[in-house]
This record gives C-alpha cells, sequence and structure tokens, in this order.
C-alpha cells in the first residue's frame, strides 16, 4: 500500500488494481469525465473495482487504438489512478461512467483474467499537489506564460468552451492546473501521454508551453485564411455590381457587345455551318451577350461555338482517286502483302468510279509489325486524302468516342469529332487503331457507341454528346486495326470487312530491310550513303536474330547495328563500307537462334511438333508426353487452357480404344501414368488445333516409335479419330516454313485455304491434308504400329 498527496487528500493506493484500457484518450489527475465502457474487459474491471471497498482502478491509454484485446504491451506505461463517481447502465448494456481522476501510477506487470485486466502498480510521483517550498521566479513566469496563452488558444479555437479559460484562472495549484490545462488541450492521444509522463512540474509546463505555440500558430494562420476568403468573397460581389454597372452604361451608349463577341458573331455569319448548326450557334451567341464576361457559363459557351466553327461541315478533299498511281504508293510503301494491297485498290476502284464507298469498314487484323498503320497512311496518300489516326487501346469509356455533356466540368467532343477537326474535310481517312483492344466497364461500353460510327446506315447523323447536333460521318473511309478478332465485339466485328495480314516470309524481311529499314536508320544515324549491308548480313540478321511475323525486332537490330557504325565513327574509327556476317556477332552479341539447318533433326520418341496461331503470328510448339510406371494418373503441365486439356484427354481416349491395332495391352493405361507437357510453361495455350499433335506424342510415347523431327502437325482430334478444321492455316504455314518445317499434316477440312498461300510457302513446305488419325500417324511416325500382339511400353523418352 503507499501513499499520493493531492491538494485536497491524501490517497492511499492499493498494489493490484483493476485496469481499464483506453482508446484514444488519455486521462489526467483532478479531471470529472464521463466514458462510455463497452469492451468485456473493461466492464469486468469495472464490476471488480465497484466490489472494493476504495473503488479505484487505473485508466491507461492503449497504443493500437484499433486493438481489441490488448496485454501489457499493447498499454502505455503511465497511467492514473481514478474513481467511479456515477454509473449508468444503457439499454445496449454498455455503461455510463462519470470518473475522476485522482493521481498517476506507473504499471509494472498487467495480467489478463476473468475479472478483466489487473495490474501490480505504483506511485509515479509522490505529490500530485503544489509542494509546500516556495517556487521560483522562473517557474512561476513560465506559469503565467502559459496560462495566457492558453487563454488565446481557449479564444481562437471554437471546440474549447468560453467557460473553461476562466474557471482555470481560479486554480491555485500549479501542478492541478498543469494537468487540467493538459486535459482541456485538444491534442493527439501520443502528445496527451506525453504530458502525462512529465515528472517535474517545471518539465510539464515546458512541454505546455511548446504545444500552445504550435496550436496558437497553426489557429492563427487559420484565422488569417479564413479572414481572406471573406474578403475574397466581398470582392467578388463588389466585382459582380460593378459589372452590371458596366453593362448598363454599355446598353445606353449602344456599344453592349465587345469586341470578342463580335468577332464571334462575324465568324458564325461567315462559317458554312448548315442550317441546325448555324441555328444552335446564333441561340448560344445571344446567350453569351447576356452573361458576364468572366462568368464559367461564358466561358462554356465561347469553347462550344469554337468547336462548331472549327469543325469541318461541308470541305471535302476533292482529289480524284487513281488505281494505277494508289498501286505505285502503296508498292513504294510497302513490299509484298500482295493480296492485301490487291484488297485495298479494288475499294479504291470503286471510289474511283462512283465518288463514294457505302459498305463495310476495313479492318486490318494481324500481327505486331506487319505494317497495319502505315498501311493506313499510305491509303490515305493514294487517295489523296487527309489521315487522322486515334488510338483505342486501352479505352473504357464511351465518352471518349461520343464525348462529354456540357454539364460537366472540362467537358470536350469525344475523339471521333476532335479527329475531324485535325483533319479539316470531311472525308478524311480514319484509322481506329488497335480496336480489338477496346475495354469495358460501369462507363459504358465504348465499342457499343462504335457501333453508331461504323454503320453506314448511320452514322450520316452521328450525335455527339458535347455537340448536341447530327453531324455526317458518311464521307469518311474509316479503317480499323486489331491483332486479333477475338477482342472484337461480334457486333462490331459484323459490320467489317476483315483483311489478314500473316506476317512476312524471310525473303520479304531481307527485302524490307534492303529498301526501307537499312536506308532509314543510315540517315538518321548520320552514315554516308555508300555505307551498306551485304545480303549474306541481312540473310544472317533475319535467320539468327530475328523470329517473328513482323519486321519490328528485325528494325531494332538493323538500328543497333547502326548506332554501333556511328559509335565507331565519333570515337576516331572509319566506319566500313560493307557490314559482313562475320562483325555481327560483334555488333549485336550472339546469335538467340540456331539456322534451321542446325537445329536438332533427330527423330524424337514423344515429341512431336505442333503449329499454333498467337496474337503476334504463327509459332512451332514442342508437345512432350512420358510414360512411367504407376496407377493409370494423367497430368497435363504447361499453363494449358481448358480446350486443350480436353483434346488431351480425347487424345488418350483415342489411344485406348485403339491398344490392340497400336500394338498396346488394352489395359495399358491401369499400370502407368501419363504426364503430357508443353514447354514455355509460363505462357498460357489454348485451343484445340493441338489434339492430333498430343495424340502423335502420345502414340509415340506409348509404343516406342519416333516422330518425325521435320514434321509439324495441326488439328482437331475426337474421340473416333477423325481430323476437325482449325483456324489460322497461313499463319501457321508462314511459321513452319520459317523453323525449317518440311512437312505440315493438317485437317483436309482446310485444304482450300492452300491456294491462298504465298507460292514460297507452297514450293517450300509440303502439305499433307488427312481426315482420320491413321492418316497422321502414317505422315507422322518413322514407322508404322504393329497391328497385332501387344509391344512393352517404354518408360521415359529416348
Amino acid at each position: 500500500m503507499a501513499t499520493v498527496r493531492r491538494s485536497d487528500e491524501v490517497l492511499e493506493l492499493p498494489d493490484d488494481v483493476p485496469v481499464v484500457a483506453l482508446r484514444d484518450l488519455v486521462f489526467f489527475p483532478y479531471m470529472v469525465l464521463p466514458l462510455l465502457i463497452g469492451r468485456p474487459a473493461s466492464l469486468a474491471a469495472l464490476e471488480a473495482a465497484s466490489t472494493h471497498p476504495d473503488g479505484l482502478l487505473v485508466l491507461v491509454a492503449q497504443r493500437d487504438p484499433s486493438c481489441e484485446a490488448p496485454l501489457q504491451d499493447d498499454l502505455f506505461p503511465i497511467g492514473t489512478a481514478a474513481r467511479a463517481v456515477q454509473v449508468t447502465e444503457l439499454p445496449d448494456g454498455t455503461r455510463r461512467v462519470v470518473l475522476e481522476g485522482l493521481a498517476r501510477v506507473r504499471l509494472d506487470s498487467v495480467e489478463s483474467g476473468a475479472h478483466g485486466l489487473r495490474g501490480r502498480i505504483r506511485p509515479f510521483v509522490e505529490r500530485e499537489c503544489e509542494p509546500g517550498a516556495a517556487i521560483s521566479a522562473e517557474t512561476e513566469a513560465l506559469t503565467r506564460s502559459v496560462t495566457r496563452q492558453f487563454s488565446d488558444y481557449a479564444r481562437l479555437h471554437e471546440r474549447v468552451s468560453d467557460e473553461v479559460s476562466p474557471s482555470l484562472s481560479e486554480t491555485r495549484d500549479r501542478v492541478r492546473l498543469a494537468h487540467l490545462l493538459s486535459g482541456h488541450l485538444l491534442l493527439t492521444p501520443p502528445e496527451k501521454q506525453r504530458l502525462l509522463e512529465c515528472a517535474t512540474l517545471e518539465e510539464h509546463f515546458e512541454v505546455l508551453q511548446e504545444f500552445l505555440v504550435r496550436e496558437l500558430e497553426i489557429l492563427r494562420i487559420e484565422e488569417k485564411l479564413e479572414e481572406q476568403i471573406r474578403s475574397q468573397m466581398d470582392s467578388d460581389r463588389r466585382q459582380f455590381y460593378l459589372n452590371e454597372q458596366l453593362k448598363a452604361i454599355h446598353r445606353e451608349l449602344g456599344t453592349e457587345a465587345g469586341e470578342e463577341w463580335i468577332e464571334l458573331e462575324r465568324a458564325v455569319q461567315a462559317g458554312e455551318l448548315p442550317g441546325p448548326a448555324r441555328e444552335r450557334a446564333e441561340r448560344e451567341l445571344k446567350r453569351l451577350r447576356k452573361l458576364n464576361p468572366v462568368a464559367p457559363e461564358a466561358a462554356v459557351i465561347r469553347t462550344y461555338l469554337d468547336w462548331l466553327l472549327a469543325l469541318p461541315w461541308r470541305a471535302r478533299a476533292t482529289a480524284t482517286p487513281d488505281v494505277a498511281a494508289a498501286a505505285d504508293i502503296l508498292d513504294e510503301a510497302h513490299h509484298g502483302l500482295g493480296e492485301v494491297k490487291d484488297r485495298i485498290l479494288d475499294h479504291i476502284a470503286v471510289l474511283s468510279v462512283v465518288g463514294e464507298l457505302q459498305g463495310p469498314i476495313l479492318c486490318l487484323v494481324g500481327p505486331p509489325g506487319v505494317g497495319k498503320t502505315s498501311l493506313g497512311r499510305s491509303i490515305a496518300g493514294a487517295l489523296g486524302r487527309e489521315f487522322v489516326r486515334v488510338s483505342l487501346g486501352g479505352v473504357r469509356d464511351e465518352a471518349e468516342i461520343r464525348g462529354h455533356r456540357r454539364t460537366y466540368v472540362g467537358a470536350l467532343p469525344g475523339r471521333v469529332l476532335q479527329g475531324m477537326r485535325r483533319s479539316g474535310t470531311t472525308n478524311p481517312v480514319f484509322l481506329l487503331d488497335e480496336v480489338d483492344k477496346l475495354a469495358r466497364d460501369f462507363h459504358g461500353d465504348p465499342g457499343a457507341a462504335l457501333l453508331e460510327v461504323l454503320d453506314p446506315e448511320q452514322n450520316r447523323t452521328f450525335t455527339d454528346h458535347y455537340l448536341e447536333l447530327e453531324y455526317d460521318l458518311s464521307g469518311v473511309l474509316f479503317v480499323a486495326t486489331a491483332n486479333t478478332l477475338a477482342g472484337i465485339p461480334e457486333p462490331l466485328r459484323d459490320r467489317m470487312e476483315v483483311i489478314r495480314l500473316p506476317g512476312y516470309l524471310d525473303t520479304e524481311k531481307r527485302v524490307i530491310a534492303r529498301r526501307f529499314l537499312w536506308p532509314r536508320q543510315r540517315d538518321r544515324h548520320g552514315l554516308d550513303g555508300g555505307t551498306v549491308l551485304s545480303d549474306d548480313t541481312i540473310d544472317a540478321v533475319v535467320s539468327l536474330y530475328t523470329r517473328e511475323a513482323g519486321v519490328r525486332e528485325l528494325n531494332r537490330r538493323v538500328s543497333r547495328i547502326a548506332r554501333k557504325l556511328a559509335r565507331t565513327r565519333a570515337e576516331g574509327g572509319g566506319a566500313p563500307d560493307s557490314v559482313e556476317p562475320d562483325v555481327l556477332e560483334a555488333l549485336l552479341g550472339p546469335p538467340p537462334y540456331l539456322p534451321p539447318e542446325l537445329a536438332d533433326d533427330r527423330d524424337r520418341i514423344g515429341l512431336a511438333n505442333g503449329l499454333a496461331w498467337t496474337a503476334a503470328g504463327g509459332e512451332v510448339l514442342d508437345v512432350e508426353v512420358a510414360v512411367v510406371p504407376g496407377s493409370g494418373e494423367v497430368r497435363l503441365t504447361g499453363t494449358l487452357g481448358d480446350v486443350m486439356k480436353e483434346s488431351a484427354m480425347a487424345a488418350l481416349t483415342y489411344a485406348r480404344s485403339r491398344a490392340r491395332r497400336l500394338g498396346l495391352d488394352p489395359n495399358f493405361h491401369t499400370d502407368v501414368d501419363v504426364h503430357v507437357h508443353i514447354p514455355e510453361g509460363a505462357t498460357p495455350k489454348d485451343g484445340p488445333s493441338a489434339g492430333i499433335t498430343m495424340a502423335v506424342a502420345l502414340v509415340s510415347a506409348l509404343t516406342g516409335i519416333p516422330s518425325a523431327a521435320r514434321v509439324a502437325l495441326t488439328g482437331e482430334i475426337t474421340l473416333r479419330g477423325r481430323v476437325l478444321a482449325v483456324g489460322g492455316i497461313k499463319e501457321k504455314a508462314v511459321a513452319a516454313l520459317r523453323h525449317g518445317v518440311r512437312t505440315v499434316v493438317l485437317p483436309r477440312a482446310n485444304e482450300p485455304e492452300l491456294a491462298l498461300l504465298p507460292d514460297e510457302v507452297r514450293e517450300g513446305v509440303r502439305f499433307v491434308p488427312v481426315t482420320t488419325m491413321d492418316e497422321v500417324l502414317e505422315a507422322a511416325l518413322v514407322g508404322r504400329p504393329r497391328d497385332h500382339g501387344t509391344s512393352p511400353i517404354p518408360l521415359s523418352p529416348q
């Protein structure tokens, strides 16, 4: 039992008392405050205190207010012993307790039990009152300064009652005054805890003065800002009054319209606006004359009129398309792409005959880097029209297409009308780039908004939300680009005529590098016109340093060669007249790819080559199958999609149904585990095209018969062994030629597409159309499974 002297009593403190943890609150001695207590542990501690004769408990602040069940480490070490003056139970089970702070205590330990928290305590200081000895002059001066500062604080702070300052000034005990001042300051709990833990009176008043100086500075700044705002409001009222007087003076003098209004009126009268647009412009101009020039509404109307006047309503490009000249322009800008150019020239021919073209919108679909965007620019040049490009990648708000209504701050027309304004004509070539990457969310569906833009029956009366007038888009030639059709909504795809760009052959890439890429990079890097890349060097770059459908990586490699040569010249060396293959490794580093003739040509068991279509063009993928002793488990790895997993299971079921014909034990599947894996596991893969490839790899692994290394397969398999058609034949065939594949096995249903392949592909690859899996195995396996008996199943690929 310890004692603490207060100004009005000597308090006896027991060694063990109940503890109530407080959130966002620090309780000081001499304070009397009501608290709501609702946590079970706190209610138990309050109940335990009420059963004790002295009714004491300790109030201590939590370090983390979000902690629901605090323990000793969650509490500050210094708290306040208090006594419950009044307890009222509320209907929801909580209790409203009026508490009186008595003295500060230190918690040596805290334990949690059935009766809540209990702590071992000892007094923090021996006296919670002013000592009997005389106070120094410095302490007296500090006390008076803090009292005056608190009076200013209470006057400036709206949350501190006006009655607090007079009542505190009557307090004679300086310790009691310090605690009461601390309790009434609106500080953070850690700052109040710092005040609670001040061991001496001088320290307590010094910390109080520190906080009061800071808070007073903030309050004075806030008061200054409020005064400035009030002054500004008065100034605005004065400005409005003077503007109204000025307008009255203008009316009396007959000069109401300012120079700006006169210029707008002249522009409206001189502009080639259609009837509805002219009426709307005159109506908005009439509204503008009645407004204060500095009013926000006036700025909105001026911007609207600027857009009305800037849009092309009647201006057209009058050049007559010439098919022969258009063909020369396309050939000059793009090598190859014969079928694509032919279809574009068909459209240009119709335009040259009838003057306009109403029909499907052109959609150029192909992998990155094949020239879709530049083709759109070439079409504009061939037609003699302006070219406008709008990127739709990542657009997810319908207002990006139709514009925002003028009720929104900073509203503007959509991208369609912005492009028309840039073109300055009503019949530009309008490129909608990356149309397959449109997004949709709660803002709306921009793909649905494009339906009106691209539909020839609707775009004559296209209405932008900002303009709120019909605008004729029927003269615009829209061209869209995409990497894949999968990302284009079906209704939008239905309004387009798809032109596929399958990718460039290696021979085409060599010509492109020689005619286009190297001259451009040579000039860009300041090299002499005589510096050339030899044909052998270009061949080496194409075959050893790139493996793509387009030419972007090829352009980067050529650019790197030019940079290396430019650096050599900058360092004082001379750039060679011709770059030969033997210096490529020094310029570009080790080649990342092997030439097709050096690739692994050995026939392999349990491995087959598949052809896949991707957004970046065709690819050759390996399918690996391993057969190991087990209990019939099938594992599929390589980040496979659901359709590809189903194809693997169909291939396994086919093998089981043909076990005897393949020379296998009909019950082979009960004694082995089958593992199907497609390498490059980090890349997701899906689709039915790998069905017959997985079947060939599986049969090869089960029978021990190797598959041909230079044969690639594509086709969907059924349980009965039929081979069904798949898509992307052109891209897959080009990829097969690029990877050195000599034979491609494909569904017979896709045979008509072979006529559309370039001559180089048809001459370099042998195509084997098949209908059943028996034909597939005949073409892909090096040997045939026996038609009777059984053969041992190899446990792993050889």
